[in-house]
C-alpha cells in the first residue's frame, strides 16, 4: 500500500510540473503563428501624397525566412520621414521588431547582431502595406538597411538594402 500511496504522491508533483513546462514551452515558442497571419493594409500617412518625397528604396530578401516587398523612405509635407513597407510578406513569428541596421545590407543574423541599429518597435503585421515613423535624429546615412528582427530567437527574417532615390517624389 506504500508503493501505491507514493506513486500518487509522485503523479501529484510531475503532472503539474509537465503542464507548467508546456505552457512555457508554448509561450517561447508560439507555434500557431507559424500557420497564422496578421493582415495589416495601411494608407500612406500624408494628406498630400503628391508632395511626399521619396529618400531612399530597397528590395527585401529572405534571411531566415522567405521575405518579399518593398521598403521606402519618404518625407512627407510636415518635413517628417516615414518608412512604408509595400507588396510586404513574411513569416510571422513571436516578438518580430523592425530594425534599421548600420550595415550595407544583412544577409544573415551575424550581420545585424554585430552592427548599430535602431529598434522601431514591433512590426504591424506579417502580410501587407505598413507605415514606422523615423526620428529626426535617425542619421539614414548610418542606418543603409531595414531588417525585419526576431529578438527572441536573434534571427534575421530579411532584410531590405536602401539606396538613395533620384530627386522624385511619389
Amino acid at each position: 500500500m506504500n508503493t501505491q500511496n507514493s506513486r500518487s504522491k509522485k503523479w501529484r508533483v510531475v503532472i503539474p510540473v509537465i503542464i507548467i513546462a508546456l505552457v512555457v514551452g508554448w509561450y517561447w515558442f508560439r507555434p500557431e503563428r507559424l500557420v497564422t497571419n496578421r493582415r495589416v493594409n495601411e494608407a500612406f500617412p500624408a494628406i498630400n501624397d503628391l508632395a511626399a518625397q521619396i529618400l531612399e528604396s530597397g528590395t527585401f530578401h529572405g534571411g531566415t525566412h522567405p521575405t518579399e516587398g518593398t521598403a521606402t523612405i519618404y518625407r512627407i509635407e510636415n518635413g517628417s520621414r516615414v518608412l512604408r513597407f509595400t507588396n510586404f510578406k513574411t513569416s510571422n513569428g513571436p516578438d518580430v521588431h523592425i530594425y534599421m541596421v548600420a550595415a550595407e545590407d544583412a544577409g544573415d543574423s551575424a550581420s545585424v547582431q554585430h552592427a548599430a541599429f535602431v529598434d522601431l518597435g514591433l512590426i504591424k503585421g506579417n502580410i501587407g502595406d505598413q507605415n514606422y515613423i523615423l526620428g529626426f535624429d535617425l542619421d539614414l546615412a548610418k542606418y543603409r538597411t531595414v531588417s525585419v528582427w526576431c529578438k527572441r530567437f536573434s534571427k534575421n527574417f530579411g532584410a531590405a538594402p536602401l539606396m538613395p532615390a533620384a530627386q522624385s517624389t511619389r
